[in-house]
């Protein structure tokens, strides 16, 4: 894996955590069969260590994720721009992985934790929901094999 060039913006692994818990949205990026790479913004969890998201049963994604499980993803978190120093403040995470499908009580947890970060004022609701689309949604696991952040602050 190639190094980072500007060493003093990177940050150390465990400061990555914040970008993550904290991103809004991150951009799952896969390769297909032929090796063109797709990114797609997507809502997410990072919890206990991974980063779980959600989706259709079928699609571009999951089928590059099938063919390829290698995957990286990325997360921008507090950003401020700095009109006079033609520069932005941010932090970012960036994640390379092997994506999974995960069962049973692991899934039903990593959608209730996308219910807690997203919509935490309706979780009773939610639960309901999620029992209703059950049978319609998929949900990923991005198994973290390395992760490197920079931050300008």
């Amino acid at each position: 894996m190639r190094g980072m060039r500007r060493k003093d913006r990177q940050i150390e692994p465990a400061e990555t955590e914040a970008p993550l818990e904290s991103g809004e949205y991150g951009v799952l990026s896969t390769v297909d069969g032929d090796g063109q790479p797709y990114g797609v913004p997507v809502n997410y969890v990072y919890r206990d260590g991974a980063v779980y998201l959600h989706c259709a049963l079928a699609g571009h994604k999951l089928d590059n994720i099938k063919s390829n499980p290698r995957v990286s993803f990325c997360v921008v978190g507090k950003t401020r721009v700095l009109p006079a120093e033609f520069a932005t403040e941010y932090e970012s995470a960036v994640i390379f992985g092997i994506a999974s499908e995960p069962s049973g009580e692991e899934r039903r947890q990593a959608l209730e934790g996308l219910l807690e970060k997203y919509s935490p004022d309706f979780m009773n609701e939610g639960r309901d929901y999620i029992q209703r689309k059950d049978k319609v949604t998929k949900v990923v696991k991005i198994n973290i094999r390395h992760v490197s952040g920079k931050a300008r602050r």
